[in-house]
């Protein structure tokens, strides 16, 4: 029998939020007025935002609203054109070293080494980043987790795209992060690797890790995050927990965050939904 969730409810006002804040501490993520442009398009304007130790939070947005753009800019496989971003009070751009040791991304979509096999590629990541500490028992346990103890001597060229996921996403969690940055990370998952995922998210946020979760998946947002942010068109549109979210498109208690979503980024209309109540 599955065991009850452990992850915190989504706080439902700005009040509890704070509170939350609060008890959580530390804040590990800190972005303000970030924009990023591929050479004249605006893919991310002037967006600021925080995430706390300990806190879970959904990145929402069409396609093309910056999502991936911004995961990528804090990691730093991208430079921001202007802005700041600061992990664990080090700048992305003075002090890249420091942050990508306290960085795990998973990108939307997995490219590990094709020569490398399951095993070494969580051997050398660990090594990487400085991760050597009980390594052989966290690899052995996401192994198991994560399905991977079939495959985990052979070569990455031969595992299916699942497969592929899954050993990416155990490559960031093999690593004792401070923040982790996870673009989709439940594409081609099967059920039993999507509630491991979910676990694992659960367990680095207790442990006192940030996680910023990009993903069009609504539920995710809904049941593993304590805030919601959503962009359109580059922009921060709406943040907070889901009765603020209602309470800005004077929605309803009983709506839905998909209603709300589609209300905040304009979308509502052209998939010809009533107004809300």
């Amino acid at each position: 029998m599955d065991q009850p969730s452990t992850n915190p409810p989504l706080p439902k006002t700005a009040t509890e939020r704070e509170e939350r804040l609060s008890r959580e501490g530390e804040r590990i993520l800190r972005v303000e007025n970030l924009v990023k442009y591929y050479q004249t398009f605006p893919a991310v304007r002037g967006i600021s935002f925080q995430v706390r130790s300990g806190e879970i939070v959904a990145l929402l947005g069409p396609n093309g609203a910056g999502k991936t753009t911004i995961l990528r800019t804090i990691c730093g496989v991208l430079q921001p054109t202007d802005g700041t971003i600061v992990v664990n009070g080090y700048d992305s751009v003075k002090n890249e070293i420091e942050v990508k040791k306290r960085v795990a991304y998973v990108p939307e979509t997995p490219n590990p080494y094709d020569l490398l096999t399951v095993w070494e590629h969580l051997e050398f990541i660990a090594r990487a980043y400085g991760s050597d500490r009980n390594f052989r028992e966290r690899a052995v346990d996401l192994i198991e987790r994560l399905q991977l103890r079939e495959k985990q001597y052979d070569l990455v060229a031969t595992l299916s795209k699942g497969m592929k996921q899954k050993l990416t996403l155990a490559c960031a969690f093999v690593r004792e992060a401070s923040l982790y940055l996870l673009d989709e990370p439940l594409m081609g998952l099967d059920p039993r690797g999507q509630k491991e995922v979910k676990a694992l998210v659960t367990e680095s946020a207790e442990r006192g890790a940030a996680i910023l979760i990009s993903t069009h998946i609504l539920a995710i947002a809904e049941e593993w995050c304590h805030r919601v942010l959503i962009l359109n068109k580059g922009q921060l549109v709406a943040e907070g927990g889901l009765d603020d979210l209602k309470a800005r498109v004077s929605a309803g208690q009983d709506a839905s965050l998909e209603e709300v979503f589609l209300a905040l980024t304009e979308d509502q209309q052209s998939y010809g939904r009533p107004p809300l109540a």
